[in-house]
């Protein structure tokens, strides 16, 4: 009860419902380690009278940080999970902890996106129809006119990913890729300077991915992909490391 009192009551943001911004505080929380795994949550009435809410609003919370698979909800009240256990959507709140994002938890996330890339390339390219071959080169000559950053290249390096995705016709991939690609990408354009490679590199992977495209090669597009997200961890990391 100790912890409880010490905290003031919450103050819910314009446009965020109670409960989603109980559930916000209590997955933050959860996250950075302050109750521990197989620890009892307090109770719903406790709940209520720190956020100064009813004890709908403090069940219909708890509901959705069990989806999240943070806590499970049993007859005498609610455990913490481990979060190794959790949902892959509690890895954008994690990425926004602290001033700037964990640079290990970043590199994970590039090091997923890189084998996830090269999985679909190596299964997208072998089926092209000459009209998918068509669109795909049309796209990569288009990218050509963007190469001052990886901020003006990456709506049209996304679409052209997406476009692999669809023809690789792996829904699994696609899933985990788009969900991914929301929680990295809003948190990381948040950073200050943004990491940015140099436009030669840039126009060494679209010449790469263009070469692979030409002749039909998804190992010649999955290597030039697997070279540009190496120089991406480099940078990103060196970045993360700085003050």
């Amino acid at each position: 009860m100790s912890r409880m009192n010490s905290i003031s009551p919450i103050k819910v943001p314009p446009l965020m419902t109670r409960s989603h911004e109980i559930a916000s505080v209590l997955r933050d929380e959860i996250l950075r380690g302050q109750f521990r795994p197989s620890e009892r949550l307090p109770s719903e009435r406790d709940l209520a009278a720190r956020f100064g809410a009813s004890r709908g609003a403090v069940r219909e919370a708890l509901s959705q940080i069990e989806q999240l698979r943070l806590i499970d909800i049993q007859p005498g009240g609610a455990r913490i999970k481990e979060v190794n256990d959790a949902s892959i959507a509690v890895l954008g709140p994690l990425l926004g902890m602290g001033s700037k994002p964990n640079a290990d938890l970043v590199d994970q996330f590039l090091d997923t996106f890189s084998a996830l890339a090269r999985f679909t390339a190596t299964r997208a390219i072998p089926k092209l129809s000459e009209a998918q071959r068509t669109d795909l080169l049309a796209q990569l000559d288009s990218m050509a006119h963007d190469m001052d950053s990886v901020e003006s290249l990456q709506p049209k390096m996304r679409a052209f990913l997406m476009t692999l995705g669809g023809i690789a016709d792996n829904l699994v991939v696609r899933l985990i890729s788009n969900d991914l690609q929301a929680q990295f990408v809003e948190r990381m354009l948040q950073l200050h300077p943004r990491p940015s490679l140099k436009p030669e590199l840039l126009r060494e992977l679209v010449s790469g991915m263009r070469l692979g495209v030409e002749n039909r090669d998804g190992e010649a597009v999955a290597y030039a992909l697997d070279v540009h997200f190496l120089s991406m961890r480099a940078l990103v990391a060196q970045a993360l490391a700085s003050d």
